[in-house]
């Protein structure tokens, strides 16, 4: 299952841009309502909107999203992404990324289940749990 995240117009290649750099993503596809048949539909007339994009984790984890139409856009709700980090320098850099310019609604803080474990909103209203676990998967 992946997530599809609809952001309001021209908000999604900004986030994206962030979570490359943050979360050390990889961009997989990015395509344009201009670039479309549908370019007469863009968002607020903008045909450099974003249509579809496609984000790779170092995990291999996907997310997409679009910049979403006015008429259809809701306010991120009754959910979370969560990111996993190799260890606390990772999460500490993870949550200061994700945070900044955001909300930081639980600090980052060794708990009695992770090293490091907090919660944020970021800077385009996208609800994040950044982890760092006690023991390494297997």
């Amino acid at each position: 299952m992946n997530a599809y995240l609809n952001f309001p117009p021209g908000k999604t290649r900004p986030a994206f841009e962030l979570y490359q750099k943050v979360l050390d993503a990889k961009l997989l596809f990015l395509h344009t309502w201009g670039e479309s048949p549908m370019a007469g539909d863009a968002p607020n007339g903008d045909k450099d909107a974003v249509m579809h994009a496609t984000l790779q984790f170092p995990d291999g984890a996907i997310l997409m999203a679009a910049d979403c139409p006015p008429e259809y856009q809701k306010p991120f709700g009754g959910f979370s992404l969560s990111a996993h980090a190799k260890d606390i320098d990772e999460a500490e850099r993870m949550f200061a990324g994700l945070s900044e310019n955001g909300e930081v609604t639980m600090p980052l803080a060794e708990t009695f289940w992770a090293k490091r474990f907090g919660m944020c909103v970021d800077p385009f209203g996208v609800p994040w749990m950044i982890n760092c676990e006690m023991t390494p998967p297997e």
